[in-house]
């Protein structure tokens, strides 16, 4: 092998616990040697028969590391070591070690479970954490502990979090220190302007760097456009002596070498993407820009698939980034944001499976035949959204009605696409490639018409639509709509809208009435076309790419869909519905006969013989909007209730929110004949709510409770339950020898004693304490008015009356 390395140090007991354990997980930073020495060192010590299989994130990671150990070993690549990756692979019969990109390791799972041929499966880089990469982990273990236990395994990271990785592999840790010079951190005196564009701001740190140092610059950038337009405002600004090389996954093989090439000659400029992080070496960077943005996968429910969002790097990325520049020699960084800034930066990037799409994911989970808690994963999915993902593949056909894999799904997994394309490509065949390319890519065309068709068109003719075209991203969709159609079969001709609606079935859109270009989607949701675009014209489209926003998203992508089409493609789905709603903004119950696809109404008639039970049903709904709308009379009967809720718990619930929950319980039978907000104005709700309660339940809610209070003279007087104090209001003489305050719901009545003239006099709820204490004064006050009534000095022993002393 050639010069010494930092994982030369420690590759014996990584070769020591593959042999007493069988599984390692290797801790080393960037450039510690890890992805070309390990592998050599491994089939070196003979540790296993079987062929090294070595997973890379990117392609050209995977590439590289089989070239750099073909190159060690002084043999051609195909050789001893080889690599796949998608659509290419370089691999020949006596091939000991294949590097492949993760994908690859789940087919070969799912075609051959025990992995015939392969005595050891290495996965780089996992601290990327990607999904592939932690399926394809789980699916190992699960093989290396039921069919293989002489299946050796080793997880190398770069980062400092290795437990729980070595936790779920129940395997030792293995670290390398590596190798660094001390890296000099430079950050921004004052955040950058508000308007000033990001490019800008990385462009005049490059510039700083290039008159501050003397050696090759390597500059992180997001993606491919961002590294474009730096590209061009670096342009002829730089020293004569400085070569710009872009690096990006999307770069053809070639292009690629070149950038990670030592300069021949004077200084390198390497504008790339974080596939420079961590899986490649770039010889002779001393000094780093950081524009502090990464792109990674997140789930996009606008498109219903992932996509790279850009995010700011974190706190693990910007060391790593920095790190490149202490490889050989001190080194410095030149961080585009504020030292104040650091301490805002995330910890570590989530892991795929937290934030991306899990649809291909539960796919292969179903073609594996397992639930997600039978397998081992660093990071167990959010249940709720694996949900989420496995009834779009039930809508696809890919799952059966209890979560089974079925034979369309398994066509479906062949494919290396998200199974809404595959889907696409499996039913409308090898015509549905180029669209399947144009849907996996960003948008190939920039400020034109939302409408689909243009983007076909610009595969035929770019020209046509001059500097709108993304050349990178066209080029990409061409390659691989190429790719498709070899593996596609032929299907009957089909329009560029049927083949949209195949993979979005929930966004198929019907235009709303009125001016505006409103679309309601058939999975529920409402959409908009932007103003004055042809597409907004049609009746029905696909909508293929939304802006996210949950009430009324803004159309991005959408093709147009002819109704026959869609009656075509969805016959099955589409039926004569039987509806009564209620209409908010009608105030009443709509009858209506609809033809319906999904939330969408295809064709809309009167229903005139409408069952009243439905119509009683539909009411409620009118209910919850309109309220409970309660009399006089129903107030007090609820308040009667509440308050003999608090005497016997166990009695039924009146409060309004349990009512509204519980309206199809009590209301629902009294409902004949309102169908409209006049109707239920109208209506007395306080039979239905008595109707609530059994015999005995009544008679108890008389008892305690009672409606009205029955004087010693046999009077009945309502008592008043509209505040939280039950009250009456009576003559005082009525109540003479009361010598106990009357009570109800377990709390006194408040007593409002008037005068014979019917003034009030005194309230009390203490009748007893009354009097004994400020009767005599009132005795006083009312004799003077009223001499010619009783006033006798012990009420207590008096008679109850409402009539004048007998003239004598």
């Amino acid at each position: 092998m050639d010069h010494t390395l930092p994982i030369d140090a420690v590759t014996p007991q990584v070769i020591d616990a593959l042999r007493s354990q069988g599984r390692v997980v290797l801790q080393a930073p960037p450039g510690a040697g890890k992805t070309t020495r390990i592998p050599l060192a491994m089939l070196k010590a003979q540790v296993t028969q079987g062929k090294i299989l070595m997973l890379e994130p990117r392609r050209l990671a995977a590439r590289a590391a089989a070239e750099r150990m073909a190159h060690t070993l002084g043999e051609k690549l195909g050789a001893t070591v080889g690599y796949r990756i998608r659509g290419e692979a370089k691999v020949g019969s006596d091939t000991r070690i294949e590097v492949v990109t993760e994908g690859i390791l789940t087919r070969m799972l799912q075609d051959n479970a025990d992995l015939p041929g392969i005595g050891a499966v290495i996965f780089d880089e996992f601290h990327e954490r990607s999904l592939n990469a932690d399926l394809g982990l789980a699916l190992c273990l699960e093989v290396a502990g039921a069919l293989r236990d002489d299946l050796l395994l080793v997880a190398m990271s770069a980062t400092l979090d290795a437990d729980p990785i070595a936790q779920v592999m129940n395997a030792p840790i293995v670290t390398s220190e590596g190798r660094s010079f001390d890296v000099t951190p430079h950050w921004m005196d004052r955040p950058a302007p508000a308007r000033q564009r990001f490019e800008d701001s990385v462009a005049g740190q490059v510039h700083q760097a290039l008159s501050e140092t003397n050696g090759s610059v390597l500059v992180f950038l997001p993606g491919e456009g961002e590294i474009r337009r730096v590209n061009g405002l670096l342009g002829d600004q730089v020293p004569s002596d400085c070569t710009i090389a872009p690096l990006f996954g999307a770069m053809d093989f070639a292009a690629q070498r070149r950038a990670i090439a030592p300069a021949t000659t004077g200084r390198k400029i390497v504008l790339a993407t974080s596939i420079a992080e961590t899986s490649l070496t770039i010889p002779d960077i001393t000094v780093v820009v950081d524009g502090g943005r990464s792109r990674r996968a997140r789930f996009d429910p606008p498109s219903g698939m992932s996509r790279l969002v850009t995010e700011r790097v974190t706190r693990a990325e910007a060391t790593q980034r920095a790190g490149r520049a202490g490889r050989v020699k001190p080194g410095d960084c030149y961080k585009v944001w504020t030292k104040g800034e650091d301490g805002a930066l995330a910890a570590y990037p989530p892991a795929e499976i937290e934030a991306g799409d899990l649809t291909a994911f539960a796919l292969e989970l179903a073609v594996w035949g397992a639930h997600p808690q039978d397998l081992a994963f660093v990071t167990p999915p959010h249940e709720g959204r694996l949900q989420e993902a496995q009834a779009v593949l039930k809508m696809l056909q890919a799952l059966d009605a209890k979560g089974r894999i079925t034979d369309h799904g398994h066509a479906l997994a062949q494919f290396p696409l998200h199974p809404r394309l595959a889907h696409m490509l499996v039913r409308a065949g090898a015509q549905a490639a180029e669209l399947a390319a144009l849907l996996s890519e960003r948008d190939i065309l920039r400020g034109v018409s939302v409408d689909l068709t243009h983007r076909t068109q610009a595969l035929r003719d770019a020209n046509r639509f001059g500097n709108a075209v993304n050349r990178g991203a066209l080029e990409r969709v061409k390659q691989e709509a190429k790719r498709l159609r070899k593996n596609a079969k032929n299907a009957p001709d089909m329009s560029l809208g049927e083949m949209a609606a195949l993979a979005y079935p929930d966004r198929i859109g019907l235009r709303r009435k009125g001016d505006a270009p409103r679309f309601v989607l058939s999975g529920g949701k409402g959409a908009i076309c932007p103003e004055g675009d042809g597409l907004g014209n049609h009746r029905l489209i696909v909508a293929t790419d939304l802006d996210g926003d949950p009430r009324e998203a803004k159309i991005r992508q959408a093709v147009a869909l002819a109704d026959h089409d869609l009656r075509r493609l969805f016959h099955k789905q589409i039926a004569w519905e039987n509806a009564c709603v209620w209409s908010r903004r009608d105030g009443r119950v709509l009858t209506r006969q609809q033809e319906r696809f999904g939330s969408l109404v295809l064709e809309d008639r009167a229903w005139g013989d409408a069952p009243p039970d439905d119509i009683a049903r539909a009411m409620l709904d009118g209910v919850k909007q309109l309220g409970l709308r309660t009399n006089a009379k129903a107030k007090r009967f609820i308040a009667r209730c509440l308050l003999m809720k608090g005497v016997n718990a166990d009695f039924p619930d009146f409060c309004e929110d349990h009512l509204l929950e519980t309206l199809e319980d009590w209301l629902l039978p009294h409902l004949n004949g309102v169908k409209t907000t006049a109707d239920w104005k109208a209506f007395d709700i306080t039979p239905a709510l008595k109707a609530r309660l059994d015999w005995g339940q009544t008679q108890a809610l008389d008892r305690a409770v009672p409606g009205q209070f029955t004087t010693p003279l046999n009077r009945n007087i309502p008592i008043d339950y509209s505040d939280a104090q039950p009250k009456i209001s009576l003559r005082l003489q009525e109540v003479f020898g009361v010598t106990r305050h009357p009570v109800v719901g377990g709390h006194p009545l408040q007593v409002t004693l008037l005068s014979p003239a019917q003034r009030p006099i005194q309230v009390t709820t203490d009748l007893p304490g009354f009097w004994t204490g400020s009767y005599s004064d009132v005795r006083k006050d009312m004799r003077a008015q009223y001499p010619k009534h009783p006033w006798p000095e012990d009420p207590t022993q008096a008679d109850p009356t409402l009539r004048a002393n007998r003239k004598k």
